[in-house]
């Protein structure tokens, strides 16, 4: 697996650049396909270490959003993706009010490197690892202008779920796990650059619209599509976008494996 090696390397100016490099690192020129697929495992890596830390989803989904604003702004050359993404999780705890302590962060982390592993003796490895953590934080909210509070598509998809339940049979809802579907979509939409891409409203809107069409569950016929009346400014276009760039992230999950 993929992962950050031990060693730390500190720059002279502050935040640690190149901080925990990739063994197969390197300051040559990007390859697109293949940064989109580390950024895929990084964040499978997030959302793993988040349900083993016990985070709730938005956190998570915060830690993620942290991760590819970042990336948006620096190269994934410059900076160890997995340092930035412990760094993601701590920050997010603090950003959603749900603290984390960077002890638990650095030791879920090492066990998903080191299955089965003991957890990290308190020597000076693990406090440079831990100072790593803490200043790629500082880092992270530089690059970002301390712009870290994001909304997120959550509060929409669970409203619009409960809209569109009151307009289905209530059996063909009971047998069909179209909540479930949709909150999973929304969750993989994080993997990649879905999440800053498109926003929120439309996110929600395009994961309920493929799980009710996956089910094959049809809504009244309106004068107006139930997507419009749900959320006035989406438009069909919108929804395929969001659809197209999720299928394209499932075709890279694909190869990821």
């Amino acid at each position: 697996m993929e992962g950050p090696s031990s060693r730390l390397l500190a720059t002279a100016d502050g935040p640690l650049l190149l901080a925990l490099r990739r063994d197969s690192g390197g300051d040559g020129e990007s390859d697109p396909a293949q940064d989109i697929k580390t950024h895929f495992r990084v964040c499978r890596f997030i959302m793993e270490t988040g349900v083993k830390l016990g985070m709730r989803s938005v956190p998570v989904a915060t830690a993620c959003v942290l991760y590819h604003r970042f990336f948006e702004r620096v190269s994934i050359r410059a900076y160890e993706p997995y340092l930035v993404a412990m760094s993601c999780v701590y920050l997010a705890g603090k950003v959603e009010e749900q603290h984390i302590r960077t002890r638990d962060i650095i030791n879920v982390s090492h066990r998903y490197f080191n299955s089965g592993s003991a957890p990290l003796e308190c020597d000076k490895e693990f406090w440079d690892l831990r100072d790593s953590v803490v200043q790629c934080e500082l880092l992270i909210l530089r690059q970002l202008n301390f712009h870290v509070s994001f909304e997120h598509p959550h509060k929409y998809l669970l409203h619009y779920l409960l809209s569109v339940k009151s307009l289905v049979n209530r059996h063909a809802w009971a047998r069909t796990p179209i909540a479930e579907t949709s909150w999973a979509l929304l969750r993989d939409c994080y993997h990649g650059a879905i999440c800053i891409r498109h926003i929120p409203q439309h996110i929600a809107i395009a994961t309920l619209y493929l799980a009710l069409n996956s089910y094959g569950v049809e809504l009244p016929v309106g004068e107006k599509e139930w997507w419009q009346v749900l959320c006035e400014d989406v438009t069909k276009a919108d929804i395929d976008a969001v659809i197209s760039d999720l299928l394209h992230l499932y075709d890279m999950e694909a190869k990821c494996v």
